[in-house]
C-alpha cells in the first residue's frame, strides 16, 4: 500500500487521466486467438472519418467500453474493434469544396486520392479522441473499409450475392438525388414537412389536381376509382395530355382517393411510389421526363432543359394563358429529400444494381437475436413489412468500393473477376480472359460503385475472420451495439447479407442506444447551434465525468439530453470519492486487521451486506446493459451507506489504537477494493488511481469483476435501524440549535432485537448510549398547549382569549381527546380543527426525557445539564 502522505490532497483529472493514458499498453486489450476462455466479439459500428468524433459517437462507444470492461473482467476473451466506415458523399463533396472543384474537374483516380487523403488525416484525429476517452479498443483489429485488405472482401460478398442470385441488373424506379446525381436507397430518404400547391386543371374535359404539374409529359394514363360514379363515362376511353398532345388511357383503380382533389389522378412516370405501383400493375407505358441532373428531356418539348422548378412554373403559366388552369389551393405535404443535401429526391427509371429482400428469411434471424431494449425488435419488423422494393446497390458516384463487372463491347455479355484477383477496379484494369460468348477481348468497366452500406453490413464478417470459405471461426459475434437511427440500415443490411452469406443470424444480441439532444431537448445540429463537442468536456471535466454522464443520462434505448450539469454532479461524485480513497487510505495504512480478522459489530456487518446487495444489483444491471441502474447504485453505496452512513459511525473506533479497530478496517479495505472493481468499467482513470494505491503495481483493469457475498438477514434490518436512530438524533442535535459533536447526556434505545455495536452509537453522537430490548416505561404528561393562532384568529375575533382560556380549563384526557364544543362567552361553539396541539413532556425512571420515534424503535434522550 502508498503511504497516505503521498495522496495528493485533490483530484486532479487532467494530470492523472494523460498519466494513466500514456502508460496503459495497447495489447491488455487485444482478442488472443490461441485463448481458452469463452469469446465476446463485438461488431462495433465504424463511425463515418469526419474528424470529429461527436457526443452521439461518444454515447455509444461509453456503452461499448462499459461491457467490454466488464466482460473481461469476468473472464471472457473480448474483441473491441475499431473500423471506420470511409467511402461516401459526404467526403466526396467536403473535398470538392476544399479544393474548389467537382469531380468531374479531375480524373476518377486523382479524385479518390484525395478522398483517401482527407480521410486518413480525419481518422488520425479521431483515434486521439477514442484515446483520451479511455475506451479499451482493440487497435489489432482496426479495419479502414477504403483499404484493398477491407473492400476486397465486399467485392468477394459482391460476386457470392451474384453466383447465388441474391444481385441482379435491372432498369427499375430508383429514388434518385439529382444534387448528388445519384441513386439512394429507400433506407437513404428522409422527409420534410412543407409547403405546396394543388392546382386544379382542365385535362381533356375533366378536372384534374396535382401538386406536379412538370410532370405532364411523363403522364402515361388517368386513373379513377371503380365505384366513383362521376367517371363512369371514361371507362374504356383515352384522353388527350394538356399542352402535350399525347393520348393516355383512363384505368380504374381501388387506390383512388375519390375525396382527395377531383377523384382523378394522373398518372407520371414517376411521381411518387403509387406512381411506381400503377405503372406495374397497368403495364403502363415508361415516359422518362426527368434527367439525372434534374433538367426536362426532349420528352418535354419546349420545357426541355429546364430544372424541375422553373419547368412548374413555365407550365402553370402556359395553362393559365390557355384558360385551363381553374384554381390553386395551399396544401400540405410530406416531401422526400436526400439524406445528405436535403433536396427532394425524384423518382427515375434507371439500369441499377439490387439485392433481393427476402423478409421471411430476415424476420426470422431478427427474432433469433436478442434485443436490448426489446421494444426494438419492432422497429425492425415494421421496416422489414413495408419494404415494397429491392435494396438498390448502386451509386453513380467515385469514392466508394468498385462493382467488379465488365461487359462485353461486343455482345453485352457481364465479365468477372476470379476471386483470387480480387481487389479490382474494372475502370482500370481488363479481364485476364476474352469473352466466353463471343471471345472478344474489347470490355467496358462498371463505371458504377457500391452503396457504403454494402462495405459496412460485412463489418461482422471482416471482424469475425472471414474470407469467403465458409463460415469465420468467431462468427457469429456475440453483440452489436448501434444507434436506433440506423436499425432501418445498418442492422437490417447486415442482418440480410449474413444470412445470405452464411445461412446465420449475424450476433446473438443487440444493443441499441438513443440519440443525444442538445440542452434545448432539440436533436444537436449545427443550425440549431446546440451542439456539444466531446473534446470541449473533456478539457474542462475529464473523460471519466462525460463517461459518467453517459451511464447515468437514460436508460439504454432512449434519447438522452446533454446538460453540463449532470457531468457538473459527476465530476462532485469523483471528488466525494477521493476524499472516501484518502481517509480509506489513511485508516487502512495503520493496520490492524489480517485474513482472519472477524467481523462482529453491527455497522461492519451492515457495511458488508449492504455491500453484497449493492454487488448483486449492479451484476445483474451490467448483464442486462442497465449502465444507468448500474451506476446509480454504485454511487448511492458509495456516497450515502459508505460515507454518510458508516464512516461516520465507524470513525471514533478508527481512531483507537485496540482491537476493537480491526472490524472496520477489514469492512472498509473489502468496501474500497470491492467499489474500485465496479467503478473500473465506467470511470476507469479514477478507478485505476485509487486502486494503484491501494495495490502498487497492479491494475484494477486486471483484476477479475468482485465476486463478494456476505448474507446477514439480522444485520440489514438492525443496522438499517442502528443508521436512522443516529440519523434521527443528530436531527435532534440540529433541530435544538446543538453542534452534532455536542455532548448529549444519556440516550436509551429500546429496540425489539439486541444490538452490539461496539459502542458506535455512543461515540457518533457523543452520548452515554444504552440498547434495551424492554418496552420503555414512560410517564407522559401535558405541559403546554400550542395554539395555532391562524385559526383561531379567524374564528373567534375578539373571543379568542376566550376560547384559549377555555381550552387551558380542560382536563388533560380533554386536552388528548377534545370534545366537539365548548362554552364561550355562555355560546356552546364548534372546537375547530386543529385549533390547538397538547405539548406531552416524558419521565423515564423520574428524570424528565425527550422521545423520538423511529419505525418501531423508541429513543429517549435525558439531556446532560
Amino acid at each position: 500500500m502508498v503511504s497516505s502522505d503521498q495522496l495528493p490532497k485533490n483530484y486532479d483529472f487532467a494530470q492523472v487521466e494523460e498519466r494513466w493514458r500514456n502508460t496503459w499498453r495497447d495489447e491488455d486489450n487485444f482478442f488472443d486467438k490461441t485463448s481458452k476462455k469463452p469469446q465476446f466479439v463485438i461488431d462495433t459500428p465504424p463511425p463515418y472519418p469526419t474528424g470529429n468524433f461527436h457526443i452521439g459517437n461518444a454515447l455509444n462507444w461509453c456503452y461499448i467500453d462499459f461491457f467490454a470492461r466488464y466482460k473481461r473482467m469476468k473472464g471472457f476473451n473480448v474483441m473491441f474493434p475499431q473500423g471506420w466506415d470511409c467511402h461516401g458523399l459526404p467526403t466526396e463533396v467536403k473535398v470538392e469544396e476544399l479544393n474548389n472543384i467537382t469531380k468531374n474537374d479531375v480524373s476518377r483516380e486523382e479524385f479518390r486520392k484525395m478522398c483517401r487523403e482527407l480521410t486518413e488525416k480525419n481518422i488520425a484525429a479521431m483515434r486521439l479522441t477514442l484515446r483520451k476517452m479511455a475506451f479499451s479498443t482493440d487497435w489489432s483489429n482496426e479495419y479502414i473499409t477504403m483499404t484493398p485488405k477491407y473492400y476486397s472482401k465486399t467485392q468477394l460478398s459482391f460476386l457470392r450475392m451474384l453466383a447465388s442470385g441474391y444481385i441482379y441488373q435491372s432498369e427499375h424506379p430508383v429514388n434518385y438525388c439529382t444534387r448528388c446525381e445519384t441513386a439512394i436507397a429507400f433506407a437513404e430518404v428522409t422527409y420534410d414537412d412543407r409547403e405546396t400547391q394543388l392546382n386544379y386543371f382542365d385535362f381533356d374535359g375533366v378536372e384534374i389536381a396535382t401538386t406536379r404539374p412538370e410532370l405532364l409529359a411523363a403522364c402515361v394514363a388517368v386513373a379513377v376509382h371503380p365505384g366513383d360514379d362521376r367517371y363512369h363515362k371514361l371507362k374504356g376511353r383515352t384522353m388527350k395530355v394538356p399542352l402535350f398532345g399525347h393520348d393516355v388511357p383512363v384505368v380504374q383503380d381501388e387506390a383512388v382517393d375519390p375525396a382527395f382533389g377531383s377523384g382523378a389522378v394522373m398518372i407520371c412516370t414517376f411521381g411518387d411510389k403509387q406512381d411506381v405501383h400503377w405503372w406495374k400493375q397497368h403495364n403502363l407505358n415508361l415516359r422518362k421526363a426527368i434527367d439525372r441532373q434534374g433538367k426536362m428531356t426532349a420528352i418535354a418539348g419546349k420545357y426541355q432543359g429546364l430544372d424541375t422548378t422553373a419547368c412548374r412554373k413555365a407550365i402553370l403559366d402556359d395553362m393559365k394563358a390557355q384558360g385551363i388552369l381553374h384554381r390553386q389551393e395551399k396544401l400540405a405535404q410530406r416531401v422526400g429529400t436526400c439524406w445528405r443535401c436535403k433536396t427532394p429526391i425524384e423518382i427515375l427509371s434507371e439500369r441499377q444494381w439490387f439485392v433481393k429482400i427476402k423478409p421471411d428469411e430476415i424476420q426470422k434471424a431478427a427474432h433469433q437475436i436478442t434485443w436490448y431494449p426489446e421494444h426494438m425488435l419492432r422497429r425492425m419488423e415494421n421496416w422489414v413489412d413495408q419494404m415494397e422494393w429491392d435494396w438498390c446497390i448502386s451509386r453513380q458516384r467515385i469514392f466508394a468500393t468498385p462493382i467488379p463487372v465488365w461487359f462485353c463491347k461486343k455482345c453485352g455479355e457481364m465479365t468477372v473477376p476470379d476471386e483470387k484477383d480480387l481487389p479490382c477496379d474494372p475502370t482500370l484494369t481488363k479481364p485476364k480472359h476474352p469473352c466466353k460468348k463471343c471471345g472478344s477481348t474489347e470490355f467496358e468497366g462498371e463505371v458504377d460503385v457500391l452503396d457504403t452500406w454494402m462495405d459496412s453490413s460485412i463489418s461482422v464478417l471482416n471482424v469475425t475472420g472471414w474470407d469467403g470459405n465458409g463460415n469465420p471461426p468467431y462468427f457469429p459475434a456475440q453483440i452489436r451495439p448501434q444507434g436506433h437511427d440506423i436499425i432501418r440500415t445498418w442492422a437490417f443490411y447486415t442482418i440480410l447479407r449474413s444470412v445470405a452469406l452464411t445461412g446465420s443470424k449475424p450476433w446473438d444480441q443487440i444493443l441499441v442506444n438513443g440519440m443525444v439532444l442538445g440542452e434545448d431537448g432539440f436533436k444537436m445540429s449545427k443550425s440549431r447551434g446546440n451542439i456539444i463537442v466531446p473534446e470541449d468536456i473533456l478539457s474542462k471535466y475529464g473523460a471519466d465525468a462525460l463517461r459518467q454522464w453517459g451511464a447515468m443520462g437514460a436508460a439504454t434505448g432512449s434519447d438522452i439530453m446533454f446538460n453540463w450539469n449532470d457531468v457538473v454532479a459527476a465530476s462532485r461524485f469523483q471528488t466525494k470519492m477521493w476524499n472516501i480513497t484518502k481517509f480509506a487510505l489513511i485508516q487502512l495504512e495503520k493496520g490492524g486487521f489480517d485474513k482472519n480478522t472477524e467481523v462482529t459489530a453491527l455497522a461492519d456487518r451492515w457495511l458488508l451486506v449492504r455491500l453484497s446487495d449493492t454487488i448483486e444489483a449492479v451484476s445483474k444491471a451490467m448483464e442486462e446493459y442497465q449502465f444507468d441502474v448500474a451506476l446509480k447504485a454504485i454511487r448511492e453505496f458509495a456516497w450515502d451507506v459508505l460515507a454518510d452512513n458508516y464512516i461516520e459511525l465507524v470513525k471514533g473506533r478508527l481512531y483507537q489504537q485496540d482491537g476493537s479497530r480491526a472490524g472496520a478496517c477489514l469492512a472498509l479495505h473489502t468496501a474500497f477494493d470491492s467499489l474500485c472493481r465496479m467503478l473500473a468499467p465506467f470511470i476507469p482513470y479514477f478507478a485505476e488511481e485509487c486502486y494503484s494505491y491501494l495495490n502498487p503495481g497492479q491494475s484494477v483493469h486486471k483484476q477479475p469483476w468482485v465476486n463478494f457475498t456476505y448474507d446477514d438477514d439480522a444485520a440489514r434490518k438492525e443496522g438499517d435501524t442502528l443508521v436512522q436512530v443516529v440519523a434521527e438524533v443528530r436531527k435532534y442535535k440540529h433541530d435544538n440549535n446543538m453542534a452534532l459533536n455536542a455532548p448529549l447526556g444519556k440516550v436509551t434505545i429500546y429496540a425489539p432485537h439486541s444490538v452490539n455495536d461496539e459502542g458506535d452509537t455512543g461515540r457518533t453522537i457523543n452520548a452515554d448510549v444504552h440498547w434495551r430490548t424492554d418496552v420503555a416505561k414512560l410517564d407522559r404528561a401535558i405541559t403546554d398547549i400550542e395554539f395555532n393562532r391562524s385559526v383561531v384568529g379567524k374564528t373567534f375575533r375578539k373571543d379568542a382569549q376566550a376560547f384559549m382560556d377555555a381550552v387551558k380549563a380542560l382536563s388533560p384526557a380533554e386536552l388528548e381527546k377534545p370534545p366537539k364544543t365548548l362554552k364561550i362567552n355562555g355560546v356552546e361553539t364548534e372546537i375547530p380543527a386543529d385549533a390547538f396541539t397538547p405539548k406531552f413532556s416524558y419521565m423515564e425512571e423520574g428524570a424528565k426525557v425527550d422521545v423520538l420515534t423511529v419505525g418501531d424503535v423508541i429513543v429517549t434522550i435525558a439531556k446532560k445539564e
